[in-house]
């Protein structure tokens, strides 16, 4: 089986194909400075991920697409593209805490520990990704920003009138169709699609189904006013198989097999979103951001303790008012954008538990209202010295019912400093500090056996340094190194011993290396790579000088997509992750989670306005889990088994 591998990659190389014509853009990014500007003026670590690299991946998702980015691990958990991890920057099992989302620059990580929904937006929406890693984005955006921010941009109305459907059925009874219609007028123009899945997933009680709509539109009234509108809705179902013990398998249990047969999860989710722009004295911008989202979540869990039946809805509601004021002064160019953040979520549950025969239900109501001010400065001394710097002050209220005491408050100043020089023409090398920070979450602060606020736990902070260099050997080859060092005091985490969330009890830090490359080696050819070295220590305190769980210290990637004609492509894409403690494992008392070397390949043949694919994921067929935790009693190690090799087979038509 192996050397049939080996023939399908010799044959990959060396295809015959036609070479297309490339225009190369300028790349610029939104995510770093809340406006439009050039990846070479931005004095952080930054990835664009563009439309054409989403149609010529191997994703089924967006976790899916970020698996092959630098200095990020993403975890399947369930198995079922339903259940993720996003890491950005070596949190572990805070990873949600600390790796800032967006969709069309509205936060999307909840108050409480739900986290971020990655299946919130389909891959079939997004237009292009922007993924700013290190704290620098805490100025600009606030709370959970440490690790980074990922901003996921949606598509929007096209030129003329575009109209598809797609639709893709594979392994695991998998089933996918989605639709889309697109259009720009004069002074208007709209997206709308629609996406359905349903899939049994690879282990028993894992199968999935959900709903999507999707909606972006803009309006332009006269050359000076911009009047943006977005909304999603999101509806699942999805079961929850849970890990498998190593007593489990010892038992008799297959990989495939769940212990939880009736566990599931139902989510309903939509949001609006409004932005108006006025453009004023040139190129001076005010921008007024409000949102709203609502989510309702039921989710079920079992197990020899007993069960637990869960019903939250969460409601947010956020107002961003922003100015970004563009002055030139002789040579010297100067950006100045200034705003105000206010988000107030509310989170209303009710819980009905059967513990050890005891049975309780409860009512609860938790608040966030949280406010920030920030102001951030970037200046072009010369063509090619660029300086920047940022202030935030964030202010958060949290209130709970019932409880005694029923509040509390905390407050943050965070600040960024940075400096880039280009040099032939658009390399460039940059250093960059930033202090950022995250505040406990709702039900981090909130004990539901006690009705008490848990008064010890204090505000998270961070410091982070860093330096970097993209070079570009010329218009088709470029590589990249950035070196940091990332600590973290009074970092929040989970203490399984004392079932309680802590501050922990000093210092952790995070030493890492990114190394990637890109580069089009023979026009039919292009490659794309990256290594990523990682440690992760907790340096002080009861688990001083143990490894981070979760986190592995060595992580690479490889991507090669062959353009075989103008009607073929043929992409391979592998990730490897090295080991890493298990989930919970602060003392690391067990030996460590195995690596896993994962290949997977797509072939994609376009004729007129069809489109076909064949996706092969994991071709060698590896048993690995992406997942692994400490738990039960006695403590043990547990699993959650990731798909071995699959299939999937799609159509697409468009109009």
């Amino acid at each position: 089986m192996n050397r049939l591998w080996i023939l399908f990659f010799l044959l990959f190389l060396t295809s015959p194909v036609r070479a297309e014509e490339k225009i190369k853009l300028e790349e610029v990014v939104i995510t770093a400075t809340r406006y439009e500007e050039r990846l070479t003026d931005i004095p952080a670590s930054v990835s664009l991920i563009s439309e054409e690299d989403i149609q010529n991946s191997t994703a089924r998702n967006i976790p899916d697409l970020l698996k092959t980015e630098a200095g990020i691990h993403i975890n399947d958990i369930t198995g079922n593209q339903r259940s993720f991890t996003v890491d950005l920057r070596g949190f572990g099992e805070t990873s949600s805490s600390n790796t800032l989302v967006l969709v069309d620059g509205r936060r999307v990580n909840q108050a409480d520990l739900s986290g971020v929904d990655w299946t919130e937006i389909p891959l079939e929406r997004v237009s292009r990704i922007e993924i700013i890693r290190g704290g620098r984005g805490s100025v600009l955006y606030g709370d959970n920003a440490t690790g980074g921010v990922i901003n996921i941009i949606t598509k929007e109305g096209t030129a003329g009138f575009k109209a598809g459907i797609d639709m893709a059925a594979g392994s695991f009874g998998t089933f996918k169709a989605g639709a889309y219609a697109s259009g720009e007028s004069k002074n208007l123009s709209l997206h709308l699609s629609g996406n359905y899945l349903t899939a049994d997933g690879y282990r028993e009680n894992s199968n999935t189904e959900s709903k999507d709509l999707g909606l972006n539109a803009a309006y332009y009234l006269k050359d000076s006013i911009k009047i943006d509108f977005s909304s999603g809705y999101h509806k699942d179902r999805t079961g929850l198989p849970g890990a498998l013990k190593e007593s489990d398998f010892a038992a008799g249990f297959s990989r495939t097999s769940s212990k939880f047969p009736d566990d599931f999860s139902e989510v309903e989710d939509y949001y609006l979103k409004l932005a108006p722009e006025v453009y004023f004295s040139g190129d001076n911008v005010f921008r007024l951001d409000t949102s709203f989202r609502q989510r309702d979540f039921l989710s079920f869990s079992s197990g020899d303790w007993g069960n637990f039946l869960g019903d939250s809805e969460i409601r947010t509601i956020a107002l961003s008012p922003q100015v970004i004021l563009k002055n030139s002064f002789d040579k010297i160019r100067n950006n100045l954008t200034a705003g105000l953040d206010y988000q107030k979520t509310d989170n209303n549950i009710l819980n009905d538990s059967l513990f050890f025969g005891s049975q309780s239900i409860g009512i609860f109501s938790l608040k966030k209202e949280n406010y920030g001010y920030y102001v951030h400065d970037e200046m072009n001394v010369t063509e090619s010295l660029r300086f920047s710097g940022g202030f935030r002050h964030d202010k958060a209220k949290f209130s709970f019912s019932p409880s005694s005491p029923d509040s509390v408050s905390m407050s943050k100043n965070v600040y960024t400093a940075g400096v880039n020089y280009t040099f032939l023409k658009k390399s460039y090398v940059y250093l960059n500090y930033s202090r950022s920070f995250r505040y406990p979450l709702l039900d981090e602060l909130y004990s539901f056996f006690t009705n008490t606020i848990n008064t010890g736990l204090v505000p998270q902070e961070s410091d982070d340094y860093e330096a970097g260099i993209r070079h570009y050997f010329n218009d088709d080859i470029a590589g990249q190194i950035n070196v940091f060092r990332l600590d973290s005091d009074k970092e929040i985490f989970f203490n399984p011993a004392a079932y309680s969330n802590e501050n922990l009890d000093g210092m952790t830090r995070r030493d890492g290396v990114e190394v990637s490359f890109d580069a089009d080696a023979a026009g039919w050819l292009s490659l794309k790579g990256s290594y990523t070295y990682l440690s992760a220590r907790i340096k002080e305190g009861v688990f001083k000088e143990k490894n981070v769980p979760n986190v592995p210290r060595h992580k690479a990637t490889i991507d090669m997509i062959s353009h075989i004609g103008k009607d073929a492509t043929l992409t391979l894409s592998g990730v490897y992750i090295g080991e890493r403690p298990f989930i919970s494992d602060f003392s690391n008392d067990f030996s460590k989670q195995e690596s896993y070397f994962l290949l997977n390949a797509k072939f994609a043949y376009r004729w007129k306005a069809l489109k076909a694919f064949v996706n092969i994921n994991n071709l060698t067929n590896k048993a690995y889990s992406e997942y692994g935790v400490i738990g039960g009693f006695p403590l043990e190690k547990a699993f959650y088994p990731s798909q071995k090799r699959n299939f999937l087979f799609g159509l697409s038509l468009a109009f």
